[in-house]
């Protein structure tokens, strides 16, 4: 005679973790290796725009060497050229990149 047909249980069937896993993994390499360093840089640059004061020397991100003359709260005002022939001009804060060490910018001219 035919014996009796026992049910299989879906033992094979993926765990809901294990099928999430790759997902992320995902997510935590892209937040060390792109959210976490850009949120860093964001908060040096903040630092940096914070702590402007008048006679530093700074670059622009378009790239203009100068010396801050004047700070406000929102633009700062900068002084660009050689000695015969300074001219200043308001940019914002934001777009300082880089704070340069005293006396760069005589050893540039």
């Amino acid at each position: 005679m035919i014996n009796s047909a026992f049910a299989q249980t879906a033992s094979n069937a993926p765990d809901p973790l294990m099928s999430f896993l790759p997902l992320i993994l995902m997510f935590v390499v892209l937040y060390f290796l792109m959210i976490r360093p850009q949120m860093k840089r964001a908060k040096e640059h903040k630092l940096l725009v914070e702590g402007l004061q008048k006679n530093d020397e700074v670059i622009t991100t378009s790239g203009i060497v100068g010396k801050i003359t004047n700070v406000d709260t929102s633009y700062v005002t900068i002084e660009i050229g050689a000695e015969e022939n300074k001219i200043t001009t308001l940019i914002q804060r934001q777009s300082i990149q880089t704070l340069l060490p005293k006396g760069t910018i005589k050893s540039l001219v």
